[in-house]
């Protein structure tokens, strides 16, 4: 038996016996991040109450397999778990009570299985409950899961998080910290952030994170062009008007490849769903 005949066999044979979960393909995945403005007594025709069927029917719609929510309070959660009963959800409230906020994680339990999570606070003492520093207005937080993908057994990590909107150094602290955190929890995994960052492209908050040369903004890295408007921060209203501002960005690092990139812009008899337009990526795991 020739050498290259032998190596032939050897290879074969490798291929054969090698592990079933890099035999089978990984599947591509549909991510989004929506701040679905939380449930109040103040936004009259565009309450809650009005909104939350649609607001289900739109991430169903669109099939997102993981949904980083902001602005989330328990009674919304609740409501939205009870039209997408496919989805199982982890997070844990900005502050206690029921007006405090999520930065929750919606994920199909019959695709995921959820390994780990956790939630951390933007402060001086990240790990302290309802703790704030700087100039941030509010407390806030970062929740992640760490989850399995059933059909291919792939690992992966998913962040979700809501920077405050008044407090410009405590934004860029917040990405400071969420930069060590990605690093400290996730370490060479792939990784996928979503979140209402309160912050254009031209911040230092938003330089801080993709500076740090581990995570791309999606719509950047895109195989086909984005879709739909870039700005994100809408108000409910539809109009002719340009959309305020880009502050709800997906962000992953290099073992995510991105697909396809889009500002979702449904709406019905010239009203959003919220006040911030959904984005969603379709995105795969690369070995």
């Amino acid at each position: 038996m020739t050498y290259l005949r032998i190596q032939l066999i050897i290879g074969c044979l490798a291929f054969v016996f090698a592990p079933k979960v890099y035999a089978q393909a990984t599947p591509e995945m549909r991510v989004m991040t929506y701040n679905i403005r939380y449930k109040n007594t103040i936004d009259s025709i565009n309450g809650w109450e009005y909104r939350k069927d649609n607001v289900a029917s739109l991430m169903k719609y669109h099939q997102a397999d993981i949904v980083g929510l902001q602005e989330a309070v328990v009674d919304q959660i609740v409501d939205l778990r009870e039209r997408m009963p496919q989805y199982k959800w982890y997070g844990v409230p900005r502050i206690s009570g029921k007006g405090g906020e999520y930065t929750a994680i919606f994920y199909r339990s019959d695709k995921y299985q959820l390994l780990d999570s956790g939630t951390f606070w933007f402060s001086e003492t990240p790990y302290v409950k309802e703790s704030k520093s700087w100039d941030a207005m509010y407390p806030r937080t970062a929740s992640w899961c760490k989850f399995k993908d059933k059909k291919s057994g792939v690992q992966f990590f998913f962040f979700n998080t809501h920077f405050d909107h008044i407090g410009n150094i405590a934004r860029q602290k917040s990405s400071e910290i969420l930069n060590y955190q990605i690093d400290s929890i996730a370490k060479k995994s792939p990784v996928i952030l979503t979140g209402d960052f309160n912050s254009t492209p031209s911040s230092i908050a938003y330089k801080t994170i993709i500076d740090n040369k581990k995570l791309q903004d999606a719509i950047h890295i895109s195989s086909t062009p984005h879709y739909g408007p870039v700005n994100t921060s809408s108000g409910f209203r539809v109009s002719y008007q340009p959309l305020r501002a880009k502050i709800d960005y997906i962000f992953v690092n290099k073992k995510v490849q991105v697909f396809q990139h889009v500002t979702i812009t449904d709406q019905q008899e010239g009203r959003y769903y919220s006040d911030h337009l959904p984005v969603l990526a379709v995105i795969k795991m690369t070995r």
